[in-house]
């Protein structure tokens, strides 16, 4: 069975300058077989929009580890849908300043149109989540 390579937008969101995580990301998508274009840190949600625009990705993956995932990824995927971008868009990493996950806050981002929402350092999910994509099934 061919396995099936995604677009993957990758990027940070608007407040957070951290660029570490882009970078693990970016080699852990890469070495599922993925082709990763890379945004980098600080993306404006109008970039991330017009990029998108531009790339047509299958897939957005947005990481935060400011603390402020939940308000910025919220802006962001509604600008996205807003854009009538219809690809899945999912989102992890430290998403609030508290550290742990808000069920409320979670709602918001996938009332607003997010297809996942991944908590810190949850690979094995994320890994799940693009098997569901590609047709891979995964084991834990």
């Amino acid at each position: 069975m061919r396995r099936r390579t995604l677009n993957i937008l990758l990027t940070g969101t608007a407040s957070d300058s951290h660029t570490w995580n882009l970078v693990y990301l970016q080699l852990l998508l890469e070495e599922e077989g993925h082709r990763v274009h890379n945004l980098g840190p600080c993306v404006p949600d109008r970039l991330l929009a017009d990029t998108c625009a531009d790339r047509e990705p299958d897939l957005v993956v947005i990481s935060s580890v400011n603390g402020h995932g939940y308000r910025d990824g919220l802006s962001a995927v509604r600008t996205l849908r807003r854009a009538d971008h219809a690809f899945p868009v999912v989102i992890g990493g430290k998403l609030g300043v508290a550290g742990t996950a808000d069920p409320v806050q979670r709602g918001r981002l996938f009332d607003a149109g997010c297809d996942a929402v991944f908590d810190d350092g949850d690979v094995a999910a994320l890994r799940e989540y693009l098997g569901s994509l590609t047709g891979i099934r995964v084991f834990a």
